[in-house]
């Protein structure tokens, strides 16, 4: 069974960073994209962003582009979610997800379909 824990979430503020981890068990990370989404109260939940099997792609909804950055650990089984100057709605449910296929095109995985999804971690704003 594909499990996925996250975690680093916490209080952000204006100008700091937080990082956020993804640990999957259950399978090897090798070969699988990763992905991020996350879901402010009263919100629908949004894509973020997502990175391909090897690491050397990455893909970013426009509004963290720029700010946020993913990376892999593959000998880890662990992703992660890098987040620089964080804004008030940046502030949410953060949810990591993987692909129940492998090689899928990081560009799919702004569709929340066939994908598994971790339990989530809370971002809260400070202010």
């Amino acid at each position: 069974q594909v499990q996925l824990v996250e975690s680093g979430g916490g209080l952000v503020q204006a100008g700091g960073s937080l990082r956020l981890s993804c640990a999957v068990s259950g399978r090897t990370l090798t070969n699988y994209a990763v992905g991020w989404f996350r879901q402010a109260p009263g919100k629908e939940r949004e894509f973020v962003a997502a990175i391909n099997w090897s690491g050397a792609g990455t893909y970013y909804s426009d509004s963290v582009k720029g700010r946020f950055t993913m990376s892999r650990d593959n000998a880890k089984s662990t992703a992660y979610l890098q987040m620089n100057s964080p804004r008030t709605e940046d502030a949410a449910v953060y949810y990591c997800t993987t692909s129940v296929a492998p090689f899928r095109t990081i560009t799919t995985m702004a569709r929340s379909g066939d994908i598994y999804w971790g339990q989530g971690t809370q971002i809260t704003d400070s202010s």
